[in-house]
């Protein structure tokens, strides 16, 4: 009997190791095509495709519900995480736009990218195999695959532009709202966070800025907007290490709100574009306010008067005290700000406003003043 014995070198032990990526992707939009570009429908395929061929250790990253514009999908991270420690050998999918949609992107992925690698990337409804010549039409497959979801972006502004054109919401209720339990687009008072509303706003029109109001709402120990909807079972993924505190810049952003005198206002910010998805703010000309469309929870007087309020910044004294009248009253002779004069041998009754002009040439003449004090000492 002849035992037959076959030693194997070190780099095809670990070719062996390596792993077939088998990529699927599905979008909202990709739904609507049906079954044929399901999750399940891809597994299925590239499991096949994998097995007729005889790819090794084939192993599944998917990102299902992510959009091909965009690269920040966990599944694909963690594939080209792989690829780049060298543990893939092969990246196979359904077709080209399973891998993305973005053909700049897409394009150096498959040219440029994978080959630096040593990975082989396989299409297989395209029939595109970089590990064979026949692939001219790929660029323009990959231009194609663009325009889709161009296409795509276009139709759904247009949706939205004409939903919010109409005066529906185009946003979840802001704090102090939910959705009517029976009409979705109708908001109605959450009478708790409401309450923290009220609250906010009559805090700054008692003289305290944002900083404070935060201050005062974290000692307080008062839910912040977050930790209240998570509380009732929302999650608006916004929780971090700082939920349980009261930020300054949450307390400005809902002094700002047109919402809280029953108005709804759409197209407050847009999307950069369907490839770069960053929001930014219009400017406020653009916005398209629409009068009394809920029930109110602070008056238009209280909420005229706190952006007038905080058109001016007001700073605590020393005695921890605000000024309210602080950059609301004016000298009648020379129309500068007047400020409040305060001392500490002062009675309470004794204080006064007096104007900026005052101040400022009081500060001219008073090193000529010491001049002279020290010259008849």
């Amino acid at each position: 009997m002849i035992i037959a014995c076959c030693i194997l070198s070190e780099s095809e032990v670990n070719m062996t190791d390596k792993i077939t990526a088998l990529y699927c992707r599905l979008s909202q939009d990709d739904m609507l095509d049906g079954e044929s570009n399901s999750i399940t429908n891809q597994k299925a395929i590239l499991q096949k495709f994998a097995e007729d061929n005889g790819f090794p250790n084939p192993t599944f990253y998917v990102d299902d519900g992510v959009s091909g514009t965009t690269w920040e999908r966990e599944g694909f991270k963690a594939m080209m995480a792989d690829i780049e420690d060298g543990k893939v050998t092969t990246v196979i999918t359904k077709d080209l736009s399973r891998l993305g949609r973005d053909y700049l992107k897409t394009g150096e992925l498959i040219e440029m990218v994978f080959p630096d690698y040593d990975v082989r990337y396989i299409a297989v409804n395209d029939n595109v195999d970089t590990a064979k010549s026949e692939n001219e039409l790929l660029a323009f497959k990959n231009i194609f695959n663009d325009w889709y979801a161009r296409d795509c972006s276009k139709k759904i502004r247009a949706v939205f532009r004409a939903k919010g054109q109409s005066g529906k919401h185009l946003c979840p209720p802001v704090y102090g709202y939910k959705k009517s339990d029976t009409d979705k687009n109708l908001w109605v008072i959450d009478e708790p966070a409401a309450e923290v509303v009220r609250k906010i706003f009559k805090l700054c029109i008692d003289g305290y800025g944002p900083v404070q109001i935060a201050r005062i709402l974290t000692e307080q120990g008062i839910p912040t907007p977050t930790v209240y909807a998570l509380s009732q079972g929302r999650d608006n993924g916004r929780h971090n290490a700082k939920t349980y505190r009261w930020g300054a810049n949450t307390i400005a952003h809902i002094l700002e709100r047109y919402e809280y005198c029953g108005h709804t206002v759409n197209f407050r910010t847009k999307m950069k574009s369907y490839k770069i998805h960053k929001i930014v703010y219009n400017p406020q000309d653009e916005w398209q306010i629409f009068e009394n469309t809920q029930e109110p929870i602070i008056t238009q007087q209280t909420f005229d008067l706190v952006q007038e309020l905080r058109k001016h910044k007001r700073r605590p004294q020393r005695s921890e005290v605000v000024n309210p009248f602080a950059g609301m009253v004016y000298c009648a002779d020379c129309g500068e700000k007047m400020y409040l004069s305060r001392r500490k041998n002062e009675r309470p009754e004794q204080e006064h406003m007096s104007g900026s002009s005052i101040i400022n040439w009081t500060e001219k003449i008073k090193p000529w003043y010491n001049r002279i004090k020290r010259k008849r000492r």
